[in-house]
């Protein structure tokens, strides 16, 4: 416990000194400049990487959130044959991280899914975030936000593995993409458009340094490892009330020749976190938001016992064997929001239902629910 400790208090100075350039020009206070990812001292990052992580029991037929109850933030699932993946942010002992399942309830123990990180890196955990991973014909490609140490700045990075659980390799000299004039980027979420066109999809770090906050889309090469071709801005940022600083983790899906792109908003670190989503008949859009955003948000109120949702966010989407569609996501305890006091980000599922044009999300949902 002790070395563990010590080891949450060098990754948060880690962290804290890096992110600390960008409060200079921006007039933003140091500690709303962007998150931090790997839990602090006295959070619950896995001490036993071995250790199983089993979904609660809710009865034959039914699970319970969180199904996979230790830090897992930033979240993607990728089916693959009969087995789903989940790829996560890092934590102190891993830089990225992935596990897996038959059914998206009972998941194995997360483990590294990037052993060894380029030197345009740092070594330090907790500056990669975010992984989503395409198959492609250069294998299994995944894309993530990572540091330019030179700059100072989160960019996005790509590996690449034979096997969708790694171990990923990623042998780059520099970032794939950055907008270093616009904060950076983060959040990488490459797309598969219905004629097989592939796109990459971020949103600029504005926040990290007082700028607004864009999400953008540039078209992949075949195999899923360069970009090519125009920066195209898709009209969405955050310009409303709910999203206060910043809009981020970009999700695009097409259903019923509309594209969806879902996102979250507000400051991930509170319980104001959560998800809304825009419409456009072009992936390239211009997106409008949709009236009844946010649709992901917290539902406890303060003062509940634990074990509710609180900013619930970062989401993925993945469709069931049955053709269900459910939002993946992390989300806080409520009676623990905040790493910086312990709390940790786990993974949530509920369904996501569309009807008529429109989105609704089955939860936060904390009661047992009919497995997918």
């Amino acid at each position: 416990m002790t070395s563990l400790r010590f080891r949450g208090q060098l990754a948060a100075f880690v962290v804290i000194s890096l992110l600390a350039g960008c409060a200079g020009g921006g007039g933003t206070p140091a500690a709303s400049l962007t998150r931090s990812v790997a839990p602090p001292s006295g959070a619950s990052a896995p001490a036993d990487a071995s250790a199983s992580a089993p979904a609660a029991s809710a009865g034959e037929g039914a699970f319970t959130n969180p199904v996979l109850e230790r830090y897992f933030a930033d979240p993607f699932v990728l089916k693959v044959d009969d087995t789903y993946y989940a790829y996560a942010t890092g934590n102190l002992t891993y830089n990225l991280q992935v596990a897996t399942s038959e059914d998206l309830v009972e998941w194995s123990a997360p483990k590294e899914a990037l052993r060894d990180l380029p030197q345009w890196q740092p070594t330090s955990k907790g500056l990669t975030w975010a992984p989503e991973v395409i198959e492609t014909s250069a294998g299994f490609v995944m894309h993530y936000t990572a540091r330019d140490v030179q700059a100072g700045k989160q960019c996005l990075a790509v590996a690449v593995a034979e096997e969708p659980e790694g171990p990923f390799v990623d042998d780059s000299d520099g970032p794939l993409l950055c907008q270093y004039d616009l904060g950076g980027s983060i959040d990488s979420h490459p797309f598969v458009d219905q004629d097989g066109t592939k796109w990459l999809l971020w949103k600029n770090d504005g926040n990290c340094c007082g700028m607004p906050t864009k999400i953008y889309a540039q078209q992949l090469s075949d195999d899923g490892l360069t970009v090519t071709g125009e920066v195209h801005d898709l009209g969405a940022k955050n310009d409303s009330a709910w999203e206060r600083d910043l809009v981020e983790a970009p999700t695009l899906l097409l259903h019923d020749g509309t594209y969806f792109l879902f996102y979250s908003a507000n400051g991930y670190n509170t319980r104001n976190y959560a998800v809304g989503y825009a419409t456009s008949e072009d992936l390239l859009g211009p997106y409008t938001d949709a009236p009844e955003n946010p649709i992901l948000t917290t539902t406890a109120p303060v003062g509940s016992p634990a074990g509710q949702a609180a900013g619930p966010g970062h989401q993925s989407i993945i469709e069931d064997d049955d053709g269900d569609l459910w939002m993946v996501y992390h989300a806080w305890d409520v009676a623990l929001v905040g790493d910086q006091i312990g709390g940790t980000r786990s993974l949530w599922i509920d369904e996501l239902i569309i009807e008529d044009g429109k989105v609704r999300v089955d939860g936060p949902e904390a009661e047992p629910q009919p497995v997918p």
